[in-house]
């Protein structure tokens, strides 16, 4: 096939974006002491989808609302593999990026729990090496590396996915490449390294590998079965194109997939159908189907601003004045409720959660758009205030009517 006609097919694909085109599964929506009239809620979501994937360049996005422990919604649009016209669904897997970060976060507070270390710790109580320009007067703690405060500067150093230059060592990055470059609590700056760094120290304090303790411990409990580091053969299938707009000719145009030379700041894997559940765990306390993978304790402080002095948004794209850092997820308060939230974005991906708290609402959504966020922000919002708008408190036996068949 000729470069114009493949340009071409590309085109025409991507209009289709336009069109609203697959949404796949649809979940009953029976909940203790609340109901979610989802049929109104799609009415107004799906034409805010299709308008978010226009104005924000996106060809394909798979969608998930979450109502107390349940998915009530879920949604594929769009086109995963241009080239070939493939529709995605809820099943297409995407780079999920920094949504990931919380992850860590969690096995890191497994160990805590256990008594491994606490909090505000200085982190250089439990290496065997010192890092560079760490200040024995004003060291980094846990929590500095959680905030975003600790100073650590340290690239994870993404390369194209078929290089032969990673992955690198964790045990030899952190003791070469980790560096305080200002001293803790002087801005919040976002540290791809610190997070490198806690998984390194996942490692350290468990004794187990670093992936295979994210695996027995998040993944699996969890049910993430299309969530993976390395993309397992099945996954591969359905691996989503990463693309990006071409500035002169405004076309959608593949870019190069890239990993990490080094694990964990976020180059894993997954479908929003297992986003879903992460989601559902982090709504509901840190329990998935009866099972506690955290304290209800520990899961709140992930989800409190924990500096005053650094409030007032997120990297100046998300959040209003209330905004800030909580143990990585982000926080914030808008129209009185309790939100939780992580954007995700490598090369040609960008991944959004959200999460309310006081009414236990989640909107996740995964897509192949680059740099996409406040597309995606946008259309968070506005599934959570239809949401709101569309639930009434649930009498005795009150089920909802449940959508059947896909829709196109």
């Amino acid at each position: 096939m000729n470069r114009f006609k493949r340009q071409n097919i590309r085109s025409r694909a991507f209009l289709s974006t336009t069109l609203a085109l697959v949404v796949l599964g649809v979940f009953p929506v029976v909940l203790v002491g609340q109901t979610v009239d989802i049929k109104k809620v799609t009415a107004d979501l799906e034409p805010a989808i299709r308008q978010a994937m226009i104005e924000g360049k996106i060809p394909s996005a798979s969608i998930a609302l979450i109502s107390g422990d349940k998915v009530i919604w879920t949604g594929a649009f769009g086109e995963s593999n241009l080239w070939a016209r493939t529709p995605a669904t809820t099943e297409t897997v995407y780079l999920i990026g920094s949504t990931f970060k919380a992850m860590s976060t969690i096995a890191l507070f497994q160990l805590m729990e256990q008594g491994k270390f606490k909090l505000d710790d200085p982190v250089s109580k439990y290496i065997d090496f010192t890092i560079q320009g760490d200040d024995p007067k004003n060291p980094v703690t846990f929590r500095h590396l959680l905030t975003h405060t600790s100073g650590l500067e340290g690239d994870f150093g993404a390369v194209p996915l078929w290089s032969n230059d990673a992955p690198l060592k964790l045990d030899d990055f952190v003791r070469k490449s980790l560096k305080v470059a200002f001293p803790p609590m002087t801005k919040v700056e976002y540290s791809n390294a610190a997070f490198t760094f806690v998984g390194y120290l996942v490692e350290k304090l468990s004794g187990v590998p670093y992936r295979q303790y994210i695996q027995d411990h998040i993944f699996k409990p969890l049910e993430m079965t299309s969530t993976a580091f390395d993309p397992t053969p099945d996954m591969d299938e359905r691996l989503s194109v990463p693309y990006v707009v071409d500035e002169k000719t405004g076309r959608q145009t593949p870019t190069v997939r890239i990993r990490a030379a080094v694990f964990p700041a976020g180059i894993v894997y997954g479908t929003v159908l297992d986003q879903s559940n992460w989601l559902i765990t982090n709504l509901n306390g840190g329990v998935f189907k009866g099972k506690r993978i955290i304290s209800e304790a520990t899961m709140n402080q992930m989800m409190t601003r924990q500096f005053d002095q650094f409030k007032g948004g997120i990297e100046g794209i998300w959040g209003n004045e209330t905004a800030g850092f909580g143990l990585t997820w982000w926080s914030q308060v808008r129209d009185g409720d309790r939100y939780f939230a992580h954007s995700g974005s490598v090369g040609g991906y960008t991944a959004f959660l959200l999460g309310n708290r006081d009414r236990k609402f989640g909107f996740a959504i995964l897509t192949n758009g680059n740099r996409a966020h406040p597309h995606l922000f946008k259309l968070a919002d506005r599934a959570m205030d239809l949401m709101k708008k569309y639930s009434v408190p649930a009498g005795p036996g009150t089920v909802q009517p449940t959508p059947t068949g896909d829709k196109k």
